[in-house]
C-alpha cells in the first residue's frame, strides 16, 4: 500500500504504523475496519485503506480535493468503501457516530484549524475505546533549523520564540507548527494515550538537494537514505527535527 504525506512524500513509517494499527483492529474482530480521515483530501491515505478492505469516511471540505478523491476512488473500484462528508472538522461530531471509528486520520489538519484542542477531542470522541487517533503534524524546530541552515537567522530564531511556531508576517498558510512536547500534551488532554511519537522526514526532505551520488547510483542511494530515516524516525534527539511529528494515540478500552 503506497501512501503519501501532505506534504507529498511517500511515508513508509507513518504508513508501517497504521498498517500495524489495522492489523490489530482487525484481531479484535473488525473485519472491515472503520476508517473516518478528517482533512483527508484527495484521498492518498483513504483510496489505499478502501483497497486494504477498510470502510473509509474522508471529511473534507474542498471541492476540488473531493473531485480527485472520487476519481481516484473510481479508478481502483472502491468508491462503495468511501463515505464523502463534504464539510470541515466541526461537523464531526453530528455527522459521525460517538466511538465508531478504530482508526481517526488527522494529517496535516490541527496546524489550520481554529482551535486544536476542540478538533482533537472531537476526534477522540469518535473512537472506539481500543481504537486510535493518528495525527502528522508540523514540527517547529524542523522548520527553524531548516532556515537557520539556509541562512535566515531571523526566520529561525521567530519561530522558535514564536508560541505558535509561525512567521506572522510571512505569506505562510499554517496557523501554528508543533514539538513533542506540546503535541503529547494536546493528545493527553483530550484522554488519549500516546502510544507512539515518531519523526517523519528526519532528513529525507532535504537530503536529496545535498547528495553528490553519481546517476547509477540513485536507486541504492535512495534506500540507504530509507532505511536511515527508518532508524532515525524513532530516536528521540532526530525524530525531534523532522519535518513532521507523527503521533498515534489510543482511547483506553
Amino acid at each position: 500500500m503506497r501512501t503519501e504525506t501532505s506534504a507529498g512524500h511517500t511515508s513508509a513509517a507513518v504508513r508501517k504504523v497504521l498498517e500495524a494499527e489495522l492489523r490489530a483492529a482487525r484481531d479484535r474482530g473488525a473485519a472491515e475496519p472503520r476508517v473516518i480521515d478528517v482533512g483527508g483530501g484527495s484521498g492518498v491515505w483513504a483510496v489505499p485503506f478502501a483497497y486494504e478492505g477498510c470502510l473509509v469516511t474522508v471529511v473534507e471540505p474542498n471541492p476540488n480535493a473531493l473531485a480527485t478523491l472520487e476519481r481516484r476512488a473510481a479508478e481502483v473500484g472502491v468508491s462503495d468503501r468511501i463515505t464523502v462528508v463534504a464539510d470541515d472538522s466541526d461537523a464531526l461530531g453530528a455527522r459521525v457516530p460517538a466511538g465508531s471509528a478504530d482508526l481517526v486520520l488527522a494529517h496535516g489538519l490541527l496546524e489550520v484549524v481554529d482551535d486544536p484542542a476542540v478538533t482533537i477531542s472531537a476526534l477522540a470522541a469518535v473512537v472506539a475505546p481500543g481504537g486510535a487517533v493518528s495525527v502528522l503534524v508540523a514540527n517547529r524546530h524542523a522548520a527553524a533549523l531548516h532556515r537557520a541552515l539556509a541562512g535566515r537567522l531571523a526566520e529561525a530564531r521567530k519561530l522558535l520564540t514564536d508560541p505558535d511556531g509561525v512567521l506572522t508576517d510571512d505569506a505562510e498558510t499554517l496557523l501554528r507548527r508543533f514539538d513533542t512536547t506540546g503535541l503529547e500534551a494536546l493528545l493527553a488532554g483530550a484522554g488519549l494515550e500516546v502510544a507512539q511519537l515518531q519523526g517523519d522526514g528526519v532528513v529525507s526532505d532535504v537530503v536529496h538537494s545535498l547528495s553528490a551520488e553519481p546517476v547509477n547510483a540513485v536507486a541504492s542511494w535512495e534506500q540507504d537514505v530509507a532505511d536511515f530515516e527508518a532508524l532515525a524516525a524513532g530516536t528521540p534527539p532526530l525524530r525531534d527535527i523532522a519535518s513532521r511529528l507523527h503521533a498515534l494515540a489510543r482511547r483506553p478500552a
